[in-house]
Order: structure tokens, then sequence, then C-alpha cells
């Protein structure tokens, strides 16, 4: 279970200190402490609207996020505040409070493009808050309230390589932009339409309707229209009544719940709610879960664009997120190879046959690792730095496991055989019929060594050297033995070189079926990373085929309502046009049949 993080107050993020934006190492460090999947909201607005008190009200405070009373904007760059997720056991919720857009002490919209830009990459659900109805002021770009709307694809790019009408498109936005609320403070015109009532939700869908036109006036109206209905095709509009009387609004945030309005308060939780609810986890394409780690990676990425004058680009920031990610995975992936095969493996193992078993349960394992941990891995690299060292590891611990079959078969001859060595020494066999027992004796003593158990791989090889290297003394005993004849001897001496030989034959022929098996090992190796692989491929084939497949739905759905409305526009004007040729011809046949009264 992950560990809560416990934030008191909100944190400055992205400070922004004379228009220069930079991250706050602490709050990076809060950040890279959260192992959780992050849902992350973000509220954006002109400066002295209440997005703070929002802010404080989803982190279950009054007080928290800086509530600006005056004529200037209270809050500089991006703050943040996580807390657990109120709805979503092992969630951390984390709050995005925005400085005002809009503070004439800003003198231009650079500064408020950026925030605004880096608010919509940040977050999974992304609020504008703003004041009264949503009116032609509120839309118009050149007043300066939605003009970060229209420029999101001058400031955010999706593709490193965008070809020449990305601009132009939305489509590979949504599929990584969050969804969109619209909050309406100070609310006090009924939600109506024609004579009928409307939902908030409604109102908005109503206030995003597109003018018919082609003059520069109708282009103005419908491009943060466009805008909004294109990058945002989730949308949510909540309404909220004034909450006290103006002149108590300094002090709203040491108002307790009953001293504001009921209404007021009953929008607040509704809003929150709804948050609460239907907020998704910050999610990267392919499917890619943001935790505070991830969610880090993307702010210093973003901000370093920005920093270098580039356009923060999603693709760049995956990738780059990527690299760090899969390195950490190949280093996950290693280490849970090492603890396996070193809670298994006792060396010397008996053969290579156990040791081979334990390392490919080990190494799926540790692949399986790798491939819940990596993700945008271009052309196999990491994957391939992975079985590099795999290999390398297994290499090692045949090495290890070589030493220590050794260093125990040598060590079981140096207690096996040392009484021997010594009545050598001491001349019991040099006597007639000594060969015999010293042969007996020695026979005697290899199948003692051949019953003790966790020799390894080089029992044979250590005894038949060490045999070998006893050779000139087994011969001088036999030399001199005078029980046995010249021929005796002769045959004695064949026979031992015959049995050498055989041995010598047998240790390639294992050395040959060791080789065997290692190579054997390797394709079964090669075959397990590459079904690991396909299956990973096509688990991303069919996460890319479902993002396609939303973005193509949510582009063809935005021209099925543009070409609505636009049918529902000529065929009010077609409507128009034929209730005005009645009203003439009405006109004209009153004044024929006047003028024929006359007559």
């Amino acid at each position: 279970m992950a560990p809560e993080i416990h934030m008191t107050g909100p944190m400055c993020l992205i400070e922004n200190t004379n228009g220069e934006l930079v991250a706050n190492p602490e709050a990076l460090k809060i950040l890279s402490a959260i192992t959780q999947p992050v849902v992350v909201v973000a509220i954006v607005g002109l400066y002295r609207t209440g997005k703070s008190y929002l802010m404080n009200k989803l982190a279950g405070k009054n007080k928290g996020f800086s509530l600006g009373s005056t004529v200037k904007s209270h809050t500089k760059g991006i703050w943040m505040w996580c807390v657990p997720h109120p709805k979503k056991p092992e969630h951390t919720l984390v709050l995005l409070d925005t400085e005002g857009l809009g503070d004439v002490k800003k003198g231009d919209n650079q500064n408020d493009s950026w925030i605004f830009a880096l608010a919509v990459l940040l977050s999974s659900t992304f609020v504008y808050n703003s004041m009264g109805t949503i009116n032609q002021q509120a839309m118009d770009p050149k007043q300066g309230h939605l003009y970060s709307y229209t420029k999101l694809t001058h400031r955010i790019r999706s593709k490193s390589s965008p070809n020449e009408n990305e601009n132009e498109d939305s489509a590979d936005f949504v599929s990584f932009f969050p969804d969109f609320v619209w909050t309406l403070r100070d609310f006090s015109l009924d939600l109506e339409a024609d004579g009928q009532p409307l939902t908030p939700d409604e109102y908005l869908e109503y206030s995003l309707k597109l003018t018919q036109g082609t003059s520069e006036k109708d282009k103005n109206f419908n491009l943060p229209r466009l805008c909004i209905r294109k990058f945002f095709p989730k949308k949510k509009c909540f309404v909220f009544d004034l909450p006290i009387h103006r002149r108590k609004l300094a002090q709203l945030e040491k108002l307790q719940d009953e001293e504001l309005d009921p209404e007021f308060v009953q929008q607040v939780a509704d809003f929150c709610s709804c948050i609460f609810s239907n907020s998704k986890t910050k999610t990267l394409s392919g499917g890619i879960k943001v935790n505070g780690p991830r969610l880090e990676s993307l702010v210093l990425t973003y901000i370093d664009a920005i920093s270098r004058g580039d356009l923060p680009c999603m693709e760049n920031a995956v990738l780059a997120l990527a690299q760090i990610e899969n390195s950490a995975a190949v280093q996950k992936a290693i280490v849970h190879y090492d603890q396996q095969m070193g809670q298994k493996v006792q060396l010397p193992a008996e053969t290579l046959q156990e040791l081979l078993d334990l390392h490919r349960v080990s190494e799926r394992e540790a692949t399986e690792v790798f491939m819940k941990n990596s993700f945008k891995d271009v052309d196999h690299l990491f994957q391939k730095k992975l079985a590099a060292q795999l290999d390398k590891k297994w290499d090692d611990f045949c090495k290890q496991n070589q030493e220590a079959s050794s260093d125990r078969c040598s060590a079981l001859l140096q207690v096996i055989f040392s009484p021997l060595e010594e009545e050598v020494k001491a001349g019991i066999y040099s006597k007639p019929g000594g060969y015999r027992l010293f042969i007996q004796k020695l026979q005697d003593l290899e199948k003692k060594y051949y019953e003790e158990p966790r020799k390894g791989i080089q029992a044979e090889e250590i005894l038949q050297t060490y045999l070998k290297s006893k050779e000139s003394v087994t011969n001088a005993i036999l030399q001199t033995d005078q029980i046995l004849t010249e021929k005796e001897k002769e045959i004695e001496v064949e026979r031992v070189k015959a049995e050498s030989a055989q041995a010598s034959a047998e240790m390639v022929e294992e050395m040959q079926i060791k080789y065997q098996q290692m190579m054997e090992e390797k394709e079964k190796s090669y075959q397990e990373h590459v079904k690991q692989l396909t299956e990973k491929m096509e688990r991303e084939r069919a996460q890319l085929l479902e993002e396609q497949e939303k973005t193509l739905t949510s582009k063809l759905q935005e021209q099925a309502r543009v070409l609505k409305e636009r049918c529902q526009g000529e065929s009010t004007q077609l409507q128009n046009e034929i209730q005005k040729l009645q009203k003439t011809l009405k006109k004209k046949t009153k004044r024929y049949m006047s003028h024929k009264l006359k007559i």
C-alpha cells in the first residue's frame, strides 16, 4: 500500500518571476514521492474571479490557496496541493491553481498563454472560471478572456515533427487533452433559451453554437467556440449564485457555510462531487497512467522546452518520460532477477539443467517486470539492454557455479584422498602386492567421492585432473611391485591408459552436451523475449486503435454537429425568406384587390 502524501497547504509548483517560469525543487520532491496514480485538476480564469475558493473546497478546506480580494492577481505561477482522493482509494488528487489571466500589470498575453497551456498539458480535468454569463465578451479573443483557447496549437505540439496542417487539425490533441469544465460565478440570469429552461450543460452547448456567415465578425464569433468544441469533446458547466453580499466577499474564506447563500453552498457541493466522481486519472498516449514521478517529469520537460524557446511537445514529453522509466524498468527487472536467483540457487548446482531451469524462470519473470514497467521503447533499445544484462548475469552465475563446484570438489578431494597420500609417503604401498592394495584403496576413495552430494558440474573434471596428477605415483608403485610380472605391468599400464582415454572422451561428450544445453537455453530465452514483446505490442496496438477510434469519433461528431447547425441555419434562413416572400405576396395581393375594387 502506497503511503499517503500529507500537505497541510499548497506550495508553488511553477514559479513565475519576471515572466520566467521555473519549477520549484521542493514541490517536485513531493511529486516524486507519490507512487499512486494522480487525478490532476487545474483551474484557469481571469484574476479576482474566485478560482482559489473552489480549489480550497476541492481540498476539503476553507483556507489554503490564496484568495485575492483586490484588483490585482494574487496567485503567481502555478500552485499545487496534493491530497488523498476522497472517492478513489489508492489515488492522489493534485490540485493546480493558476495565476489570474488578464492582469493589467503583466502588459501582454504571452505569460497568460504559457500558464494556460501548462494547465491544459498537466491536468486531467481543466476548469475555466469566469464571471457572469457566457457572452461574446467572454468569448471574444480580442478582449483577452479566452485568447489562449484560440492559440493552443501555437503553444502546444502533439508530435515532434508536425506536418504543415497540424495547427489546423485538433484531432491529434483530443487524445491527450483534459475534460473541460466551465464554472460561471455570480450567475444571476435564468437558464433558458427561446423560452425553454436549460440545464447548465445545455446552456454551455447552446452558447457554443456557431453562427452562419463568412464575415470577419462571424469568424471572430465562431473561432473560440470552435476551439473549445474541437479541443474538449467532453464538456460540463456549473453556475454559482453570488455567495454573499459583495461587501463581505473579502472575508469569504473565514465564513462558515451557514453564513453563505444556501443555493451557493449546494452548487459548490455539486461541483465538488462531480469533480471527485468524474475526473479521470491523468493518462498519456498509449494508456499510460501518470503517478507523481511521471507528473514531475512532465513539468520539467515542458518548462525546459519553454525556457529554450520551443513549444511544449506531448510526444517529446512522453519519449523523455519513457527514457527515464524504461531505464528504471531495466534496473527493476535486473534486481528481480538477482533476488530470485539469490533466493533459489544453491551453489554449486548439482547439474547444469538445474541451474538452467532456475535461470529460465527468473529471466521470464524479470522480462515480465520490464514489460509491465516500460513503454514507448523505441526500436526495443531498452529490452535489448535488458537481454544483454541478463546474458551477462547468466554468464556470471555460470562462472560462480563453476568456481563453487571446483572449490567444493577440490576440498572434498583433499579430505578424502589426503590419508592415501600420507600412506604413499609412508611407503605402505612400496612392497610386493602393494600395487593391488593401492588400486583397491584408490577405487574405494573414488566411490566415496562420487557418493558425496552437491559437487556440481566440475565433479568429474576435477577428479580426473587429480588422478592424472597422481599417474606418476601410481606408475612408480606399479613398477616397484615385485609380485607382478613385466607382462602384467604392461597390461596394467594399458588398462590405466584406456581408462584415462575413456574418461577424457566422456568429459568431451559431457562438454558437448552442456554446450548444446546452453544453445537451447539461448534459443528459449530469445523466444520468450519475442513472445512477451509480441503480446505487449498487441496490447499497445489495441490501445492505439482505441485512441484513434476515440479521436476519429470525436472529430466526426463535431463535424456532424457543425453540419447540423449549418443545415438548421440554412433551414431557418430559408424559412425567413419564405416568410418574407409570403408577406410581400400578401401585401401585393392586398394592393391588387384594393386597386380592383376602385376600378
